[in-house]
């Protein structure tokens, strides 16, 4: 059996608003932004790198708008990340190294709160 996680939805009040927030302050690919039915608008978008997307829109889910936490973007460089979403216009938390594993959080314009992770190297994995 082989299962890959591939969408996610994210709860949100104003799907511009948040569109405009994913893909100018945090470079996410606006993969397509469509309304199949009327009320249903589906707005794909695709971390850099990631195989992973998030899907805002309306019509969608029960979920109350910032009601999502926790999802993870892992990222290779948190430093130079971290500088460049603040570049972007980006609120992100400072950096915080958890025992050689390194954290930064933010919060998508409704409270969806995220989560940067460092790349952890095998030896932090090891202790």
């Amino acid at each position: 059996m082989e299962m890959r996680l591939e969408v996610v939805q994210v709860p949100v009040a104003d799907v511009d608003r948040s569109k405009s927030f994913y893909t100018e302050k945090l470079g996410f690919v606006l993969d397509h932004d469509v309304e199949y039915i009327p009320g249903m608008r589906v707005v794909q978008l695709t971390p850099p790198g990631s195989a992973a997307s998030v899907v805002i829109g309306t019509g969608m889910t029960s979920m109350a708008p910032g009601s999502l936490e926790g999802l993870q973007l892992v990222v290779p460089d948190i430093g130079a990340t971290r500088a460049e979403l603040l570049a972007r216009g980006a609120d992100i938390s400072e950096v915080q190294d958890m025992g050689g594993v390194q954290f930064a959080y933010f919060a998508d314009p409704d409270g969806n709160r995220w989560v940067i992770q460092g790349a952890t190297s095998p030896a932090a994995m090891r202790k």
